[in-house]
């Protein structure tokens, strides 16, 4: 009998994924392995959407940037490129009504692909040549973006919109850790640092362990089977120690279609 699928991504982006796997008949855990607040001071990322109009191209991030910066913005300024790295994040935009039909969008050509270093590519680099370019993004992030469109001759501001932060390991979570890992699961991790973040928890969850020598989380999550979007996460997982791994490509009929052949 299959496992359950557990999903890590935050909360809001997981919600909609898990309806779609339990309507394949999965059994579903939300494990949110990342936390996603508001900043302490708003201030510069709320002067930067201010100013939207000198900037030629605004990229963001992740979903979670989007959703975060237009709490904020009414109307999205006519001639502002918006560039994005993935499907979810294009689904978020339309959300608030930006689409292909009246914004100029930009994603990864081949959305199987869907990051920094294949928008990077898609984008016409020379034309950011000493144009402004606003990325946003959380408190922390790659810099691979920024230094690419720097490399390019753009001039990059870069604002944070979120906190983003691994869940304390409270009583409820550590209960929650120990259940799953009683059983084979599938695990959809759509993050390196929350995939490093889990790994945190369970070295902890066996300090707390009466017997911490004889007991190990992480070996037994090494032995779950995880589906990841991309081959970043891919590359984590393996050195981490992770080997039963699934890389499906971005987008969630990608995740799904990876689980159906779980079955």
């Amino acid at each position: 009998m299959a496992g359950a699928v557990v999903i890590t991504r935050p909360l809001a982006q997981a919600t909609p994924l898990a309806a779609r796997v339990a309507a394949l008949g999965r059994t579903v855990e939300i494990l949110p392995l990342l936390e996603i607040a508001p900043l302490a001071d708003p201030a510069p990322l709320l002067a930067a959407l201010a100013q939207l109009d000198r900037y030629v191209m605004v990229a963001f991030v992740s979903p979670n940037a989007i959703d975060a910066a237009f709490a904020h913005i009414k109307q999205w300024p006519a001639g502002v490129t918006l560039a994005v790295v993935g499907e979810g994040s294009r689904a978020a935009l339309a959300a608030y009504g930006v689409t292909p039909a009246r914004h100029t969008i930009v994603s990864p050509a081949d959305s199987a692909h869907s990051d920094s270093e294949h928008l990077l590519q898609t984008l016409d680099l020379a034309a950011l040549n000493g144009r402004r370019v606003l990325i946003i993004r959380g408190e922390s992030g790659r810099e691979l973006m920024g230094d690419g469109l720097r490399a390019a001759g753009a001039l990059v501001d870069i604002v944070p919109a979120y906190c983003r932060s691994v869940p304390a390991l409270t009583p409820q979570l550590a209960a929650t850790l120990r259940r799953l890992l009683a059983q084979q699961n599938d695990w959809i991790i759509t993050s390196s640092e929350a995939l490093r973040g889990l790994c945190g928890l369970l070295a902890n969850l066996d300090l707390q362990h009466p017997d911490a020598m004889q007991h190990n989380s992480v070996v037994a999550m090494q032995q779950q089977h995880l589906i990841v979007p991309h081959a970043r996460i891919a590359e984590t997982a393996n050195n981490l120690g992770f080997s039963k791994l699934t890389l499906t490509g971005s987008g969630d009929e990608r995740l799904l279609a990876a689980l159906q052949s779980c079955l």
